[in-house]
């Protein structure tokens, strides 16, 4: 097993750092500083080497320094899958020969196609506090945390989304015309049930093979355990149909709902619309009906497992970036935490303001200071 671990960050420009670097030794990298002064913004950064909008899942432009030219630049060196290698990403200076508005990837400072290529040294899992809402939330931003997971196995997941998505607004557009051209629509939905196909498959696949990590971790965790499934029809019939008939199917639902989905202006079936349901195993119930604490817990034990899935289904032990993971720990659980992330044998960034509540890190923890801008080790 290959574990993924950055040996040094750089950042240009980016958010209120105009240039920072640091260099690391262990596995344990601990961020400390007060409120804004760029913890968050560090590992946000790390998370752009990875295919996607980061961890905030942020603009381009907002990303950039305010007080710079809009250019924006995270480099990496990374011991990972394919030995030592450079990642880097970010927008070029207006003016630059070649310098455009997209964002640029590079590895060994050779330019790649996107970030997915990233992928082959690099996989990364993260924990921050704006999921905590996750399990109370629209069903949107469960599916969109759920594909996050399925993406750290399968590099090429989001942009299957993102191309069904795109294949499902172009349908929306041409059932807005009265007199729409069946052949069109035909080819759009042949196009859009393939996609839907390739996108539920993986998500299946995904759903299982993590239900039943979260079963084996059982009773050895301190975290709790959870049962979870997808609400999607599509998901669930790949279980136990050929992938060919189920596509079919849902080609002839498309042609059936024309005239509804018309008049909704938006498809109304399909997996753009599934959910993840979560059960809080310990005293079976829905995770949105826990409390606050012991959903923490589980989403903390759903992302241990999670990371422990990727390294199973990769060969690749995942970066995990947790933000201020520790707030609301006490500190029995908190060692808990840090003695499973050791065991894991994963590089994990963490993040807080009290650099007391990380002494259990052990010695391959190494904290650093956060402020304004600008990062310090702490001797």
């Amino acid at each position: 097993m290959t574990a993924s671990r950055i040996r040094r960050l750089s950042l240009t420009h980016f958010r209120n750092y105009r240039a920072a670097s640091l260099e690391t030794r262990g596995d344990m990298v601990v961020l400390v500083g007060p409120n804004g002064a760029g913890k968050t913004n560090c590992i946000e950064a790390i998370s752009f080497l990875s295919p996607g909008r980061g961890l905030r899942r942020a603009t381009l432009d907002d990303v950039a320094d305010i007080q710079g030219d809009g250019s924006w630049a995270v480099s990496a060196e990374v011991e990972g899958a394919l030995g030592l290698a450079t990642l880097g990403t970010g927008i070029d200076p207006p003016g630059s020969e070649g310098a455009a508005t997209s964002r640029r990837c590079r590895i060994d400072r050779e330019p790649v196609g996107s970030a997915t290529a990233f992928g082959d040294h690099l996989r990364m899992v993260w924990l921050t506090p704006s999921m905590d809402g996750l399990f109370l939330g629209a069903a949107s931003e469960r599916r969109r945390f759920f594909d996050r997971l399925v993406l750290a196995i399968d590099s090429e997941h989001s942009s299957r989304v993102s191309a069904l998505d795109r294949s499902l607004r172009s349908r929306n557009r041409l059932l807005e015309v009265r007199n729409y051209d069946d052949h069109w629509c035909d080819a759009i939905e042949r196009e859009t049930a393939e996609l839907a196909v390739a996108v539920a498959a993986m998500r299946g696949q995904t759903v299982t093979r993590l239900a039943a990590m979260l079963r084996t971790r059982g009773e050895a965790s301190a975290f709790p355990s959870a049962q979870i499934m997808l609400d999607g029809w599509m998901e669930n019939a790949l279980v136990s149909e050929p992938a060919t008939s189920v596509e079919d199917r849902y080609r002839e639902i498309l042609r059936a709902s024309r005239a509804r989905d018309a008049a909704a202006g938006r498809t109304l079936d399909g997996p753009h619309l599934t959910d993840l349901q979560v059960i809080y195993a310990p005293k079976n119930m829905p995770a949105r009906d826990a409390s606050t604490g012991e959903q923490k817990a589980l989403l903390i034990g759903l992302v241990l497992a999670h990371a422990s899935l990727v390294a199973e289904m990769t060969g690749i032990t995942p970066l995990l970036l947790l933000d201020e993971v520790v707030a609301h720990l006490d500190p029995g659980r908190r060692k808990s935490l840090f003695d499973e992330l050791a065991k894991l044998g994963a590089q994990v960034w963490m993040t807080g303001a009290d650099p007391a509540a990380f002494a259990d890190t052990g010695p391959s923890g190494e904290i650093f200071d956060v402020d304004s801008g600008r990062i310090a080790r702490r001797a």
